[in-house]
């Protein structure tokens, strides 16, 4: 099991303490709270989610030891905290290791797949799809 998947497991773990949508949501929400966010300057076109309905932004960092960080920022605290998972999923991570994790996956692993709307599903694959775009460029 390589890193990525026991994030996933802890992510898992997290969200398995609620028993319905709503508490998920509220927990999202709280994730939300703890992301950094980015700056309004680079809140841009370059860095920004398409496909998502909410503005979304993902600006992604290649480390000296060839992993890589990536920061993330929403106006809605639901996608906000969808896309700190991201974070917590990818950062520190080697390129092989990101573009291995089959995006449409991560939501159902994690224990959110029945709960989060088609918009916000897809708006979270168009992200995911984003990160690991941005890899092979």
């Amino acid at each position: 099991m390589n890193n990525i998947q026991n994030k996933m497991e802890e992510i898992r773990k997290e969200f398995s303490v609620f028993e319905d949508a709503r508490e998920k949501y509220i927990y999202l929400v709280d994730i939300a709270k703890k992301s950094p966010g980015i700056n309004l300057a680079d809140q841009n076109d370059e860095n920004k989610v398409y496909g998502c309905t909410s503005q979304a932004w993902i600006i992604s960092e290649e480390n000296s030891d060839k992993t890589y960080n990536f920061l993330t920022d929403s106006d809605a605290m639901i996608v906000k905290g969808l896309l700190y998972i991201l974070q917590r999923l990818f950062n520190g991570q080697k390129k092989e290791d990101i573009l291995s994790i089959n995006g449409d996956n991560i939501l159902k692993e994690i224990g959110l797949g029945g709960s989060i709307s088609s918009q916000r599903t897809n708006g979270f694959g168009a992200a995911i799809h984003k990160i690991q775009s941005e890899l092979l460029a």
